[in-house]
């Protein structure tokens, strides 16, 4: 009886996954994000879609300018990261797909991504948290903002803090 209440204890803790988000509000995909997407994939039998933002900077006077949109080497940056991430886990045998987007609000869109996929759990790489004076202000905060405003879980796996903040 009281195996019965552990074993139904422990799936109510861990929700079945189908379908993975692993994003990256634009830095490159951490070996420890992937393995962590890669885990969680391969114990649910689930797919993966690697998803990654190419930042837009900005408008000028209400209106998008062509000057602050990525650029060509910014798209072609951002497709190297998810393919070698998606290339790491079809060798750990996990089905993968991927996609890039150009977005000023980052949380927003990969929360929107995860939704529309029907996406169960997002895996992200992660700095460190800050102050809440300072993080808000910070684009590489931007992983902990997903994690408020998902309604599905969201896994930070914490890097080193990086340079690019």
């Amino acid at each position: 009886m009281e195996d019965a209440e552990q074993q139904d204890g422990a799936s109510l803790a861990v929700p079945a996954v189908t379908k993975l988000l692993l994003a990256s509000e634009g830095r490159p995909i951490s070996p420890r994000a992937v393995d962590e997407a890669a885990r969680i994939a391969l114990r649910n039998n689930a797919a993966v879609h690697v998803f990654s933002i190419a930042r837009v900077w900005g408008t000028s006077f209400g209106f998008p300018n062509p000057g602050l949109m990525p650029n060509q080497h910014e798209w072609q940056e951002q497709r190297d990261i998810i393919n070698k991430a998606m290339k790491a886990l079809q060798k750990r045998g996990v089905a993968a797909s991927a996609g890039v987007v150009g977005t000023r609000q980052g949380a927003k869109r990969i929360v929107t991504e995860a939704t529309r996929l029907g996406c169960d759990m997002i895996v992200m790489g992660a700095d460190p948290k800050r102050g809440f004076l300072v993080r808000d202000m910070m684009w590489s905060q931007e992983p902990w903002r997903v994690q408020r405003r998902a309604k599905i879980p969201v896994e930070l796996v914490v890097d080193p803090p990086s340079d690019n903040a």
